[in-house]
């Protein structure tokens, strides 16, 4: 009915933590503006690593030849409108399971393609770390990473969302972040 599409990503183990919990907040944003959000766990997902053996370069639209739980997500990522990862920060990054799932973008950009599947979409990141600090903990050098590689691709990233929370579900309690979550959703998904 026109609604945007929005793909939502969690790269966390824990599916009641903080990157967690932000991440359904702005979807509860998003789906108040009538958009549509599939949400999925990577934790969850059976997703390998790049085997760099470049069979996806080979030949247009071939694709990844690994046949894993990225099948599920390359149409999605093609597809939708707009794009939300959030990763808890573990030593100094993005999870591992954020990791996996962005290097499997290559794939992306086979043959003439030049990762056509995000020009113009629209991005949202979400970040938690225990350090308060953004540069002691690291993350910092996962906002590098988003700005670097999305500017490559082509894609706009609308807005970034970030705080410091130890234990599982404790963001909750910092109402200013989880209004900026609802706020960022409610922006992604409307025109």
């Amino acid at each position: 009915m026109g609604g945007k599409e929005i793909l939502l990503v969690m790269g966390s183990p824990r599916k009641e933590g903080n990157s967690a919990t932000l991440a359904k907040q702005l979807a509860a944003g998003a789906e108040a503006t009538g958009a549509e959000v599939e949400s999925f766990y990577l934790h969850a997902l059976n997703i390998q690593p790049c085997t760099a053996c470049n069979a996806c370069r080979e030949e247009k639209g071939k694709g990844c030849v690994i046949d894993d739980d990225m099948e599920i997500l390359y149409p999605k990522l093609r597809q939708g409108d707009a794009l939300v990862i959030a990763s808890p920060i573990y030593w100094f990054t993005v999870s591992a399971q954020t990791k996996l799932f962005m290097d499997r973008w290559y794939a992306l950009g086979g043959p003439g393609e030049e990762y056509a599947a995000f020009a113009g979409k629209r991005i949202g990141i979400v970040l938690t770390y225990a350090d308060a600090d953004p540069f002691v903990s690291g993350a910092v050098n996962a906002l590098r990473t988003f700005q670097d590689a999305f500017n490559y691709v082509g894609a706009e990233i609308v807005g970034m969302i970030y705080g410091s929370a130890s234990e599982a579900g404790e963001i909750r309690k910092n109402r200013d972040l989880m209004e900026k979550a609802y706020e960022l959703g409610k922006q992604l998904g409307s025109s």
